[in-house]
């Protein structure tokens, strides 16, 4: 009798516990979705963001007024140092 019971409250024990388990694997999985959604539309708006820097850039640099304070630097210093550089080697 005794071991009927036990066997009885163990059968209800894990059917309880596994319908707890499927609800919350359930939950997990939903949030999976939900943060995949999530960081493909983060994905789409990085690349708009990058075009639009891309073109604010180009735009700042075709602007006189910020050409006179922050000039371009010529690539000639650049590969004179270059040059120094290889022929000490």
């Amino acid at each position: 009798m005794k071991a009927d019971i036990f066997f009885f409250i163990s059968s209800i024990a894990s059917i309880v516990l596994t319908l707890l388990l499927s609800l919350a694997l359930f939950y997990f999985i939903k949030a999976g979705r939900n943060l995949y959604i999530i960081t493909e539309k983060l994905h789409e708006h990085f690349k708009d963001s990058e075009e639009f820097v891309l073109d604010l850039r180009e735009r700042l640099e075709r602007n006189l007024l910020f050409r006179m304070f922050f000039p371009s630097m010529k690539p000639r210093r650049r590969e004179k140092k270059t040059r120094k550089r290889n022929d000490e080697e």
